[in-house]
């Protein structure tokens, strides 16, 4: 028989219930990593959030267990417990067991909401080893526990309350989160704040069982805004010089959207827009940005115009001049949302374009005539910022060649790999020659290309666009991956399409010269090169601090308590039978001891970077690497105990 006729209908599987979920769970919540694993905390919220949204809830608190368990409570109207007439079960189990089901389908339960699929509480179901629902309303509290998706009883009533509201416990389960279930404080954090700053007068509360203070009281922050949105512009603008001192601000409903949308401009040289509908993260943007743009665009260049601003300018003005140092944060609420894919990160409902740069234009045109001072300060920020890309046009061009693949146009001091396919390609970025030297010798030469770094590159948060390519060595990276940068006057987009390695490795020493100079590259990307970060292709490499040595026994060690670790386990008690050699910099290895590892892949030990906030990444960047010395310096003495630092 041959295969063609062993496939049959017995070949075909019907997924039931949750099990969907389980057998490919990143189709779901994006994947099964850390970012997958805080997702699940975020569907939770989320649905506390549709309570508030839809007036019902005013306070959401998160606590994360010992165990790295989570539970999210709401004072909302609590999850309905009576019986689902079709599917002769309790409400609460549905929405717990039963993939689109919820009440965000019925406009009357919930006019705007961020969960729209009903797959959200099913899928944090599906994806726990545990799982425990308690419902405050009608007077009773109601429970019902679940294991991997499945119920283990019907719901009961285990007491009495006069209060009303939701609470979700649940357990990830290891076996679908294997890389890890440790959740991180300050992701969680950063969600929470920013949906206090879209969500004005709603309290969210986030607590860590697992770290005590002094008093042994657990670690706890508390968000809530009332200012909103133009809060939300200050904190993010709180590290950088202010170009007005005002937050523009507008609240309005066109064609029956909501529309709120906070800005002001500062005198750096990014563009800094955040987007949101429904409370979800647009990380790739969509019509709403679409439409901020455009009314941005069309109402300040008429302003300009209108009041002869423009008439001695020599350069043309392009859209993005307008958006240089501009923070902006644009919250829309939308009945019936498109989004791609569930993990909702492009609005796709093309009504709001309309919407957006109605309310944009009408708000802005009025401001700049109520605020001659400041609009003045706004154009002459623009006019500067097309001088500047005008003559960063011309440095940029040394960035361009013919042929990303071939040979011709790469810096010389690139060691470059034989292999030509992008995505089995290695870039190491090393510090020095010395290094650089070592790490030539000991690569695999048909994918690891090597690309040394004299000195510290040019510090890219405090660079005009033109002395940004001005910068022998960041020249050298843009050619040396491929990367180009708007190859048209008017544009300033970086461009990935011949980036030539799906690994970019910062590889430094392990001292503070080394830290720095990693953070200057990763600022450098942030700012110039954001899409390979977004891409998932930006690693720090992690060299050993240590080797452990006893007879012909060698270990590495990568922290002092793997070094004690070691001493004690190879040692045997005996610590000065123990030769422990100290790295204080990649050219103290030689080629096999570097190859070994911190460049062998089956041993080496890389951090990705990665983007879970763009705009508190943002505020970090602007404080670590900006002109204002106070809050780095505080910075640092908080967060001193967390840092290695070469004495």
């Amino acid at each position: 028989m041959t295969e063609e006729e062993k496939y049959s209908a017995s070949n075909i599987q019907v997924l039931e219930g949750l099990e969907a979920v389980r057998k490919r769970p990143a189709m779901y919540i994006g994947d099964t990593g850390p970012k997958g694993l805080h997702h699940l905390v975020y569907e939770v919220v989320d649905n506390s959030i549709d309570e508030a949204l839809a007036g019902f809830a005013t306070h959401i608190e998160v606590t994360i267990g010992e165990d790295n368990s989570i539970s999210v409570l709401d004072n909302g109207r609590g999850i309905p417990v009576d019986m689902h007439e079709k599917l002769n079960k309790s409400a609460l189990e549905v929405v717990l067991t039963v993939l689109h089901a919820g009440g965000k389908f019925d406009k009357g339960s919930y006019k705007v909401s961020g969960g729209l699929h009903g797959v959200g509480v099913s899928c944090v179901n599906a994806l726990s080893s545990y799982l425990r629902a308690e419902v405050r309303r009608n007077g009773h509290i109601y429970m019902q526990e679940f294991a991997y998706g499945i119920p283990k009883g019907s719901v009961s009533v285990i007491g009495d309350t006069a209060e009303t509201g939701t609470k979700i416990y649940f357990r990830p389960d290891p076996e679908i989160f294997r890389e890890t279930t440790v959740y991180n404080y300050d992701t969680l954090a950063n969600r929470l704040r920013d949906l206090a700053f879209l969500n004005a007068g709603i309290s969210l509360k986030l607590t860590d069982l697992r770290e005590l203070d002094e008093n042994g009281m657990p670690k706890s922050e508390t968000f809530c805004s009332t200012d909103g949105l133009k809060e939300f512009v200050r904190y993010i603008d709180s590290r950088k010089e202010h170009l007005i001192d005002d937050i523009i601000y507008i609240n309005t409903e066109r064609q029956g959207i909501p529309v709120e949308v906070a800005l002001t401009y500062n005198t750096t040289y990014n563009e800094n827009i955040y987007s949101f509908v429904n409370n979800i993260d647009t990380i790739e943007g969509g019509t709403h940005l679409t439409g901020f743009r455009r009314g941005l665009t069309s109402t300040l260049k008429k302003y300009a115009e209108d009041s002869k601003m423009l008439e001695k300018v020599k350069v043309d003005i392009a859209s993005d001049d307008f958006r240089e140092g501009l923070t902006a944060v644009i919250s829309v609420k939308v009945m019936e949302p498109q989004f791609e894919g569930q993990t909702k990160t492009k609005l796709g409902n093309n009504e709001v374009i309309g919407a957006v740069q109605t309310a944009v234009s009408e708000a802005l045109r009025n401001y700049l005539e109520e605020h001659p001072k400041q609009a003045r300060a706004i154009v002459e920020k623009v006019v500067l910022a097309a001088q500047a890309r005008h003559a960063a046009y011309n440095a940029r061009m040394k960035v361009q060649r013919k042929s990303p693949l071939a040979g011709g146009g790469l810096p010389g001091k690139l060691a470059d790999c034989s292999s030509r396919t992008a995505e089995n390609c290695e870039l190491f970025i090393v510090e020095g020659d010395s290094a650089g030297g070592s790490a030539k010798q000991g690569r695999n030469r048909e994918f690891q290309a090597i690309l040394p770094l004299r000195g510290k590159i040019l510090n890219v948060e405090k660079a005009m666009e033109h002395k940004v390519f001005d910068n022998q060595e960041i020249i050298s990276i843009f050619k040396a991956l491929g990367v180009t940068i708007g190859t048209e006057e008017d544009s300033k987009e970086p461009n990935i399409s011949k980036l030539r390695y799906h690994k970019i490795i910062i590889m430094t020493d392990a001292d503070v010269d080394g830290s720095h100079i990693a953070t200057l590259l990763m600022t450098l990307f942030f700012r110039r090169m954001r899409p390979i970060i977004e891409n998932g292709y930006l690693y720090i490499a992690t060299p050993p601090l240590y080797k452990c040595t006893k007879g012909n026994v060698h270990r590495y060690c990568w922290s002092d308590d793997d070094l004690r670790r070691c001493i004690d386990e190879i040692g045997r008690g005996d610590e000065k039978s123990v030769k422990v050699q100290r790295y204080k910099g990649l050219g103290e290895m030689n080629p096999e001891q570097l190859w070994e590892t911190t460049m062998d892949p089956e041993n080496r030990w890389l951090k990705q970077v990665h983007i879970s906030d763009a705009a508190e990444s943002d505020r970090i960047f602007s404080m670590l690497m900006g002109e204002d010395v106070a809050p780095r310096r505080e910075f640092i003495e908080k967060n001193a105990n967390y840092a290695n630092i070469d004495a």
